[in-house]
């Protein structure tokens, strides 16, 4: 089987324009007068605007569970403490209320920090004994 291939058939060559019949059209068109306009001096050069440096937005910070022990009367102040921001007209969380105490404790000069960890009490660390026997088997 045989392929053709089509060539695109010559183009006619563009029609001339008449020269006589340009010059009796441009005849008859009056000339245009020139005005020499003076254009204003160029503006004193501008500093170009700096782009002003966008904040970085910082990432978010991994957050930690962590579970500690600690005595009644200071959970309990925990409590008293929130309700006083509420009274000052700031709702907290347990944890904001927490964090802003080490914010303070972060703050302060070593000889403050220190007595400060000094009035501190030790205890025992792991999780409170059960208030009730456990059920062993007596052997």
């Amino acid at each position: 089987m045989a392929t053709s291939t089509r060539r695109p058939a010559p183009s006619a060559p563009a029609a001339k324009a008449d020269p006589k019949a340009t010059a009796k059209v441009a005849s008859k068109v009056p000339a245009k007068t020139v005005k020499m306009v003076k254009k204003p001096a160029a503006p004193a050069a501008v500093p170009a605007p700096v782009p002003v440096a966008m904040p970085k937005k910082d990432k978010k910070p991994k957050l930690v569970r962590d579970s500690f022990t600690i005595p009644k009367n200071e959970y309990e102040a925990i409590d008293s403490l929130k309700a006083r921001a509420l009274s000052l007209g700031l709702g907290i969380k347990k944890s904001e209320l927490l964090r802003a105490g080490l914010m303070q404790l972060a703050f302060m000069p070593d000889a403050a920090f220190a007595k400060a960890l000094a009035a501190v009490p030790t205890l025992k660390t792991g999780r409170p004994a059960a208030d009730t026997p456990s059920d062993k088997r007596a052997k």
